[in-house]
């Protein structure tokens, strides 16, 4: 018997539209949640569901640290991956297979507790998380106590270094003392708009400070504090450790006090040295020869 020439057409037809009578996998349900992130290493990671060619968000409730971001399978399973200042955006090519959990972790920038927040990406057969809103639990009051007491005292041993006895601690101030005497012969006119209004030296065996009261005159822009230059007679520089000044900015018309140290100085005590203040632009500057520390 001789099949008849339309008949392998027909059964192709026939199965296309039995294929196409399947039924197909439901379509997922988009969600948004919260997860809590555990302060304790050692309880369960939360869980977030994710789907290929879907992106999920998630936003942190404190600022992360984007350098520090971890994910499993990074370079090959992830279509996209945007990290912000709070957020993560994550889109899978392939989600993860049954039973599998890809890795997310990132380090937050504050000092909260916990310090990294470690998540588990899944597939689930009918939903998948458009959006997670990434939580810290919140602490206990003996938590928030001991870590009140533990920056109290932080606080107490910072003002000790700090203070005189901070100054003897460093070896700063030993028995040799801190000599002190006003800075002569300021220069009485206007630089840049500025006038010098007083200055005073102090020296101690390991260091010296030139201490400088400026006003900025009425009219002009605001004065920030910038670099700070020290010579001897012959031009031979003296290296200057830092530069401050006791206010972020001169207001015009206002005073100030701007302090530069020096390393241990080498100099004679009645060695003359020229002092140059600029502004942080660089385009003020103040000369003031004849300083003696």
């Amino acid at each position: 018997m001789r099949l008849l020439p339309w008949l392998p057409l027909a059964i192709l037809l026939t199965g296309a539209t039995a294929a196409s009578q399947q039924p197909q996998p439901p379509a997922r349900e988009r969600q948004e949640r919260q997860v809590v992130v555990p302060n304790n290493p050692d309880d369960p990671v939360p869980e977030v569901r994710v789907a290929a060619n879907v992106a999920t968000l998630f936003v942190f409730d404190a600022p992360i640290d984007r350098g520090s971001l971890e994910v499993e399978g990074r370079a090959t399973r992830f279509n996209l991956m945007d990290i912000g200042e709070r957020t993560i955006t994550l889109e899978p090519a392939v989600e993860p297979g049954g039973g599998e959990k890809l890795g997310v972790r990132v380090r937050y920038k504050d000092v909260g507790v916990p310090a990294y927040a470690t998540l588990a990406l899944v597939s689930h057969p009918t939903r998948v998380d458009t959006r997670v809103d990434v939580m810290r639990r919140p602490r206990t009051l003996e938590a928030l106590e001991a870590a009140l007491a533990e920056k109290d005292a932080q606080l107490a041993a910072l003002r000790a270094v700090s203070g005189p006895a901070g100054l003897v601690f460093s070896g700063r101030l030993d028995l040799n003392g801190v000599q002190a005497r006003r800075i002569e012969n300021l220069p009485t006119s206007t630089q840049s708009g500025l006038k010098v209004l007083s200055g005073e030296g102090y020296r101690a065996r390991s260091w010296a400070l030139a201490v400088i009261r400026v006003q900025n005159l009425p009219g002009q822009k605001p004065w920030e504090s910038g670099q700070a230059r020290l010579t001897r007679r012959d031009g031979t520089p003296v290296k200057v450790r830092s530069v401050d000044m006791n206010k972020a900015q001169l207001a015009p018309g206002e005073e100030g006090l701007i302090a530069v140290e020096t390393e241990a100085p080498f100099w004679k005590v009645d060695g003359v040295l020229r002092l140059e203040l600029l502004d942080k632009s660089g385009s003020r500057h103040l000369s003031i020869p004849n300083v003696k520390l």
